[in-house]
């Protein structure tokens, strides 16, 4: 057994019906792409080894990369490198469809790995992730909620995501010191039209105050009254209570309103 790394992030599923679980949520089918994050020990990596399917782990720590190779030789594809750093679209490219994840993820890249799924989503089926129980709730959280906040309403815009069951923390070694729960992400064939990147700024900006007002949140983006009063939405309300679909309302009009705004500029 590998001597988990702190700084990694590393604690190793060792529950061999959760493993079970985990696999037959999947439901996989012959000649799908499977990536698994953070291969490890290989404690998962081996019950989709015998699966008909293409199997890919990324894997940073050059130690399991040593150990999984012994193990599962060339069946098993691996990538050495920081998760992040995988172009996920340029391997779906390469296997000729787009690929399936699913994986134990450290806690502490939580956020960012969420992220770095979102934007690769046009080659991503679906995600099954291991995340902390806390983040679970989070993920799937209603608005006027305390748990309610970017994560939620990035989850629900690009995905149907599901909480599939609750993991104990004794369940790991080393034993975390939170309870952990897997999610399933289903990620959407076409987004709501608006603009993305408009969309995104404008979560982020008022969940970044989230005890002001919507027009607060977007003044602190840069927009003056001139701009706001002519956006029809009611800005007295806070991002808290927004559901996604109010959130492209409100984007879509926003966006409306500077391009008027700058017609009108431009002809005066």
């Amino acid at each position: 057994m590998l001597k988990p790394i702190k700084a990694l992030g590393q604690n190793f599923l060792q529950d061999e019906n959760i493993l079970h679980k985990i696999v037959e949520s999947l439901d996989l089918r012959t000649d799908d792409v499977v990536v698994e994050i953070g291969s490890g020990q290989g404690a998962l990596t081996k019950h989709l080894y015998d699966k008909p399917v293409k199997l890919i782990g990324i894997e940073v720590d050059e130690r399991a990369i040593r150990l999984l190779q012994e193990r599962f030789g060339e069946k098993l594809e691996l990538i050495h490198c920081n998760v992040l750093d995988v172009n996920l679209g340029e391997l779906a490219q390469h296997n000729g469809r787009k690929v399936r994840i699913v994986g134990n993820i450290p806690y502490y890249l939580t956020s960012e790995i969420l992220f770095w799924l979102f934007d690769a989503r046009t080659a991503i089926t679906d995600a099954t992730l291991m995340v902390q129980f806390e983040v679970a709730r989070r993920l799937i959280a209603p608005p006027k909620n305390k748990e309610y906040g970017i994560l939620s309403i990035f989850t629900q815009f690009y995905t149907e995501c599901e909480m599939l069951f609750k993991v104990s923390r004794n369940c790991f070694f080393p034993k975390p010191e939170v309870d952990s729960a897997v999610v399933r992400f289903k990620f959407k064939e076409q987004l709501p039209d608006c603009d993305e990147k408009l969309f995104r700024s404008i979560v982020r900006s008022t969940f970044g105050q989230r005890r002001k007002t919507l027009r607060n949140g977007l003044k602190s983006m840069g927009y003056d009254e001139s701009v706001l009063d002519q956006i029809s939405f009611n800005l007295t309300k806070r991002a808290e209570e927004l559901e996604v679909e109010e959130f492209l309302l409100l984007t879509n009009n926003l966006s409306k309103t500077l391009i008027s705004k700058s017609i009108s500029n431009f002809l005066s």
